[in-house]
């Protein structure tokens, strides 16, 4: 959030806020765990995240899938994101083959989680998170590579 210009569309405490609002209608949730709520949360982030999107690029031309790194954490703005919609449905096909490596990608892309943090929430060891977050991305990148050629 840095990164974007004053006045986009959503800051982080709109970000904040519509995630309290979520949360706050959940009212059959049995809370396990702190580490359930975190993950609840990235959850509902990401829901967030590509529901704007989608209303976005509804309302605005769509454009070719770009590639993204995985690494940085998604930025909210008033442009549509088209990477945040690709994003979504190769994570859906992912969570098909590996729910777990979907669920990291979702608690440090989406969630902003540390490894360590990851680890935690998914009770695993830092060491498994780390490599279900390699293949979760070259698998991801493979995905989106080929959407965007199918693309073309």
């Amino acid at each position: 959030m840095r990164a974007e210009r004053d006045g986009h569309s959503m800051q982080t405490t709109g970000l904040i806020n519509e995630l309290y609002l979520r949360l706050t209608d959940l009212k059959s949730v049995d809370w396990q765990s702190r580490a359930h709520f975190f993950a609840l949360c990235a959850r509902q982030m990401r829901r967030i995240l590509t529901d704007q999107a989608r209303a976005r690029r509804s309302q605005k031309r769509g454009g070719g899938v770009q590639a993204i790194s995985l690494d940085a954490t998604p930025l909210v703005s008033a442009h549509p994101r088209p990477e945040v919609l690709a994003v979504d449905v190769a994570l859906n096909a992912l969570a098909k083959v590996d729910p777990r490596k979907s669920q990291v990608v979702e608690l440090r892309f989406f969630g902003g989680m540390s490894v360590e943090e990851t680890a935690e929430v998914l009770r695993v060891s830092p060491d498994t998170v780390v490599r279900d977050w390699k293949l979760a991305k070259a698998w991801l990148l493979r995905e989106l590579s080929q959407e965007k050629l199918d693309g073309c």
